[in-house]
């Protein structure tokens, strides 16, 4: 299996007429992150087209926003990806596609391993034929997932206070590169790692311009997360809506999150230098220094709401990794991208973000589960921005920002960390 080290083979078609130039095609477009893409380019005065069938929860609120906010310059196409026809009309009309329409849970895959390779290797195969076929190929952006990388079982790790980390100090430092073999693991790891490795063998075999991102965890505004995807956003629902939080193992698993703004900025080069990325893979996400764990993430909720979600634990899902973070070093040495957004500062503004979606103000306080909650303006939080910009000149990562926000809190509170030693 290829790991995306570079493009051989079959040169690009030469240029020539067929595609409309400034008008680009998001599949899966009226979802989260290709929301957030679409509106960036709509504001600088691109044309968008959306295919999207529109069968997740919550996209339709975001094609509202973003036909209020655009008016007739988005195109929404009511389509399936798996319909090769409508992926070719589609395709036809953009000279840049961004690929995200996919099946996007484990647990869906391993219910449905069927349906799940129909959408994701099924489907981004119809878009790459539809590509190829054109007089001059649009650029291709597929996003991929971390899950090409399995489970990660032969990372030793360590307990360091609430989170595990790698054994390895290089792997602490910088995370996982591309140079990390491929292990599919779980139908949706298969069906997602087949299509990643399709889109980078069409840059060799035929010469089109398309790139992989293997991503980890994405968060932002218009995110409407569930248990089984989108696990920032949907701690900070539950917890909004006064509901539980179920915990698969531990707590103590590690991501590193990015968020949305940053995401489209680097998608946004991946389209500009396509030509030169082309045949490449790359590992995006928030890196080391916005790694975050389970449990570090509840308390960063703690501090923001007053409130902490009740959590309930259950055994380890199939393909679950204790650690993952991003080491982003490729891609920054490709075109100088990097995160700007830290994980404390991005946490907050989903927080404020699904408050307002709401037309809720955040709680004055919550001393207890069953205690009145007082509202009051969105005023900016002391304690969470002293635990945001703990470290001061940049050196601080997500889990310094989540001891800091638990000694505020007990500070405020008297009770210490008591609670987080009885899990």
């Amino acid at each position: 299996m290829s790991t995306g080290n570079g493009r051989h083979g079959a040169a690009r078609p030469a240029a020539g007429n067929g595609r409309r130039p400034g008008t680009t095609l998001i599949t899966g477009g009226a979802g989260f992150v290709g929301a957030n893409l679409a509106d960036a380019l709509l504001r600088d005065g691109r044309r968008v087209v959306i295919l999207d069938n529109l069968s997740r929860a919550g996209v339709e609120q975001n094609l509202a926003w973003l036909r209020a906010e655009h008016g007739d310059r988005l195109d929404v196409m009511v389509e399936d990806v798996r319909d090769a026809r409508a992926v070719q009309a589609a395709v036809a009309r953009a000279d840049t596609v961004f690929h995200f329409a996919a099946q996007v849970a484990v647990t869906t895959s391993l219910d449905d391993p069927v349906d799940d390779f129909a959408v994701n290797a099924r489907g981004t195969l119809n878009v790459l034929e539809a590509a190829r076929h054109r007089r001059t190929p649009p650029a291709v952006v597929f996003t991929s997932t971390n899950k090409v990388y399995g489970a990660l079982d032969d990372v030793a790790i360590v307990r360091d206070a609430m989170r595990y980390v790698p054994a390895d100090e290089r792997l602490r430092a910088h995370g996982v590169s591309e140079a990390r073999p491929l292990d599919f693991h779980s139908p949706y790891g298969c069906s997602k790692g087949a299509a990643d490795q399709y889109v980078l063998d069409y840059a060799r075999s035929f010469g089109l311009p398309s790139v992989v991102f293997r991503m980890s965890c994405i968060y932002g505004p218009h995110q409407f997360g569930t248990e089984d995807q989108g696990w920032v956003a949907h701690f900070l629902i539950r917890a909004i809506d006064g509901a539980p939080v179920t915990l698969y193992g531990d707590g103590m698993q590690v991501r590193d999150i990015l968020f949305v703004e940053d995401l489209v900025a680097a998608l946004r080069l991946a389209a500009r230098d396509a030509e030169q990325l082309a045949g490449r893979a790359f590992n995006i996400g928030g890196g080391p220094r916005n790694a975050i764990s389970l449990l570090e993430l509840l308390d960063l909720i703690e501090l923001m709401h007053g409130r902490r979600p009740r959590v309930s634990f259950a055994p380890w899902r199939t393909g679950d990794q204790r650690y993952y973070v991003s080491d982003t070093t490729r891609f920054a040495a490709a075109t100088g991208w990097a995160p700007t957004v830290r994980a404390a500062d991005g946490v907050e503004r989903l927080y404020r973000w699904l408050l307002a979606a709401r037309g809720l103000r955040r709680p004055a306080r919550a001393a207890a589960d069953d205690e009145p909650v007082t509202e009051a303006p969105l005023v900016a939080d002391a304690p969470l921005a002293a635990a945001a910009s703990a470290g001061g000149g940049g050196a601080a990562d997500a889990s310094q920002a989540a001891r800091a926000a638990r000694a505020a809190r007990g500070t405020a509170t008297g009770r210490g960390d008591s609670r987080l030693e009885a899990r």
